[in-house]
C-alpha cells in the first residue's frame, strides 16, 4: 500500500529522494492555520518522522481555517486530532503529538539538535524570537511562518530570508526584539504577504478561552485583538512552508 500511496509522487521526485523524505525528522511547532496545513503536506508527500507540538484544543473559532478542525473535533488536543487525520493518510508514519507551550521552561525537552528540519508555526511574539535564536543555533535548517492574519489576495504571499521580508508587522515586531538581544546565528527564510487589509467586524475579544487564536503580546493583561483570517492564505503559507523542506531535500 506504502508504494500505492506515494506512486504520482515518485514519479516526480525519484526513488532516492522518496527514500530521503523518509529519513528525515521533522518538527513542527504550532498546527492552527497554518501549521495543520503544513503538516498535511509532509505526510502526503512522504515524510515520516513528524513530531507536531500545539498546547490548545479544538474550538469552533477555528473551524474556518484549521485542517482537522470540524464540529466533531470541538475540545480535542489539536495535535491529536490532526495525528488521526495524518495516520488515516499514511498508518506508517510515525508521527509524535506533543500538546504542550514552546517556551524557555520546555525548549529543551524538544531536543532540537536531533531533527534535520524546524518549522516554526506559533503566533506568540515571545517564544517565536525565542525558538528563532535556539533552532538557528542548531544544525536543523529552520522555516519560519510571518503573518497570515488581515490577507486575502494568494499572489502576494512571498519566501524571503528573514533580514528582507517587507511589508509584515509581525516581522518587523520580531526584528526589533532580534536588534534588543541575540540575533539569529544564522539565516533561514520566510513565508509572508505584504498585505495587510482592515478588520471590518469586531474585533475586540475578552474571553481567555479565545485569546489562543490571537497574536500574544508580550503582555499578557493587554486587551486582545482578533484579526479576520481565511483559510486559502493560511494553507497556502502551510503548504509553503512544506514545499521549502520538500525543495531543499530535493535540491
Amino acid at each position: 500500500m506504502y508504494s500505492d500511496i506515494f506512486d504520482r509522487t515518485e514519479r516526480l521526485l525519484g526513488q532516492d529522494k522518496m527514500n530521503d523524505l523518509r529519513q528525515v525528522r521533522v518538527i513542527l511547532f504550532g498546527v492552527g492555520g497554518v501549521g495543520s496545513w503544513c503538516a498535511e503536506s509532509l505526510i502526503r508527500v512522504g515524510v515520516k518522522h513528524l513530531t507536531i507540538v500545539d498546547a490548545d484544543k479544538v474550538c469552533e473559532t477555528n473551524i474556518n481555517r484549521q485542517l482537522m478542525a470540524t464540529t466533531k473535533t470541538i475540545g480535542i488536543n489539536k495535535v491529536d486530532a490532526l495525528k488521526e487525520r495524518l495516520l488515516d493518510i499514511n498508518p506508517e508514519a510515525e508521527i509524535t503529538a506533543i500538546a504542550d507551550v514552546y517556551n524557555e521552561d520546555t525548549y529543551e525537552s524538544y531536543q532540537l539538535d536531533s531533527y534535520d528540519y524546524i518549522i516554526d508555526a506559533i503566533d506568540s511574539l515571545k517564544y517565536k524570537v525565542h525558538l528563532i535564536r535556539t533552532a538557528t543555533r542548531t544544525k536543523a535548517k529552520l522555516f519560519s511562518s510571518m503573518g497570515a492574519a488581515l490577507k486575502m489576495d494568494p499572489t502576494r504571499i512571498k519566501v524571503a530570508e528573514f533580514w528582507k521580508v517587507q511589508g509584515c508587522p509581525l516581522a518587523a515586531a520580531l526584528r526589533r526584539k532580534m536588534k534588543e538581544g541575540t540575533k539569529p546565528s544564522k539565516k533561514f527564510l520566510c513565508v509572508y504577504s505584504d498585505e495587510l487589509l482592515e478588520n471590518k467586524g469586531d474585533v475586540y475579544e475578552t474571553d481567555e478561552s479565545k485569546r489562543s487564536a490571537l497574536l500574544k503580546l508580550d503582555n499578557p493583561s493587554k486587551k486582545a485583538q482578533i484579526n479576520g483570517t481565511l483559510v486559502h492564505i493560511t494553507a497556502i503559507f502551510g503548504f509553503t512552508l512544506a514545499g521549502l523542506v520538500i525543495k531543499d531535500i530535493c535540491k
